[in-house]
């Protein structure tokens, strides 16, 4: 521009400048992640680091608010909402979408894993990858799965160390067909309800016990209405983040990377709170009075067998095909142990 006349160059420079400044600026995308648990749970203060971390990797352009202790709704209403674009954000359970996409059950199955080394390999393996696939004509986009842990028994009447101590005791299961039919399996009174409406039931001995993986009892204060618990690990809860097409759309492909790679660090991040905050919780537990035993190796087995026709009832309605390559993920983690 050295070469033109000063004058010119002033005019240049004034348009360049009036031009600059009536550009529209880039503009801020707010968003919004709910789920079910209380802000004193991992999984709350892993949405919280994932709020932090999106705006950090998209430079300011992304800005998603946590909402905690299901303000925005139960796991079902937030999932509705997300798939039709009124919610931007939902991690927790894809249990309410079972029914359309058979292959979310298979976390449901009993006895499928012995550690958390197995759950996380599958959870990053490719049957996770398929269900995420299932779930796109819904209007979902998976970011991430991570966990919730292992599901274990409490109760108020009585200790369990044998099977037969289940018998007669009214539990409450998740509202799916496996769950019915494991907890029936072994003597239980299975009762089905929405996890709003256990904490009530159990006070006013509607109920006897629930099932739930440690941290969650502790986080809704399940001592308070509880005296035993039994560490059965009998089944593996995993919670999925997911977007609504719609919000996932009107991000940029910067964007869009910033927001998975912050929603993978986040879903590690919770992993390592749950599993630092196991032995932590059933201290926390016994401090409160509850009763905390571990049901033998050897009762475990009896209850497996009980409940072998349970699997074999489901798998064919899961996919024997997608249940067996599932079940390879768990065996190739096994045999590398």
């Amino acid at each position: 521009m050295s070469f033109l006349p000063t004058t010119t160059r002033r005019s240049v420079l004034a348009l360049a400048t009036a031009c600059a400044l009536a550009m529209p600026a880039m503009a801020e995308i707010k968003a919004r992640i709910g789920h079910a648990m209380p802000e004193s749970h991992p999984q709350a203060v892993a949405m919280n680091k994932f709020c932090e971390l999106a705006s950090t990797y998209t430079k300011g352009n992304v800005k998603i608010q946590a909402y905690h202790s299901a303000v925005l709704g139960s796991d079902e209403k937030q999932l509705q909402a997300v798939q039709s674009g009124t919610q931007d954000l939902y991690i927790g359970t894809l249990a309410p979408l079972s029914t359309r996409v058979k292959e979310v059950q298979v976390w449901d199955l009993p006895f499928l894993f012995r550690d958390q080394r197995e759950v996380y390999a599958v959870l990053d393996g490719a049957s996770s990858k398929k269900i995420f696939e299932k779930i796109a004509p819904a209007g979902l986009v998976g970011l991430t799965w991570t966990g919730m842990g292992f599901r274990n028994l409490s109760n108020s009447k009585r200790s369990v160390n044998a099977v037969e101590d289940v018998s007669g005791l009214k539990i409450r299961v998740m509202t799916n067909p496996v769950a019915l039919d494991t907890w029936k399996s072994i003597g239980a009174n299975a009762t089905p309800m929405a996890f709003a409406e256990v904490f009530p039931a159990l006070e006013i001995k509607a109920l006897d016990g629930q099932e739930n993986p440690l941290q969650h009892m502790y986080a809704n204060k399940m001592q308070e209405v509880q005296k035993f618990i039994t560490v059965t690990n009998h089944v593996y809860t995993p919670v999925a983040m997911v977007a609504s097409k719609k919000f996932w759309d009107s991000l940029s492909a910067d964007d869009k990377a910033g927001v998975q790679k912050a929603a993978t660090e986040a879903g590690l991040y919770q992993r390592k709170l749950l599993d630092d905050g196991d032995v932590e919780v059933i201290a926390k537990f016994k401090a409160a009075g509850v009763t905390v035993n571990t049901m033998s190796a050897a009762e475990l087995v009896r209850v497996q067998d009980k409940v072998k026709p349970v699997v074999a009832k489901f798998a064919p309605q899961i996919g024997d095909d997608f249940v067996k390559g599932f079940m390879a993920e768990i065996e190739a983690v096994r045999a590398a142990k």
